[in-house]
């Protein structure tokens, strides 16, 4: 277990619940990327892959609360974005 990545992961996860916390009260998701949190999603899980398989230590915690953070940030986008409007089509005379 090593101390960089426990800190890593803190400083990381403690910034996700000002950001769901964020979505989910103003309903703004202008400026956030989807693939940016599948992106960060696939990471985290990567991370857990990797403590299941080669080195199962207390700290894969710490990996599946930031995924869930992250997932559930990626949802309130799914949910708060708006679809684009098609162009409005001109009347013909």
């Amino acid at each position: 277990m090593s101390p960089f990545e426990i800190g890593m992961l803190l400083c990381f996860g403690a910034s996700w619940p000002f950001s769901v916390y964020k979505t989910w009260k103003t309903k703004q998701v202008a400026g956030k990327s989807r693939i940016f949190l599948w992106l960060v999603c696939i990471g985290y899980l990567s991370g857990i892959a990797h403590k299941l398989l080669f080195h199962r230590d207390p700290v894969i915690i710490l990996y599946a609360v930031n995924a869930l953070l992250v997932f559930a940030d990626l949802l309130l986008v799914y949910r708060y974005q708006r679809p684009a409007r098609p162009a409005p089509v001109p009347e013909q005379v």
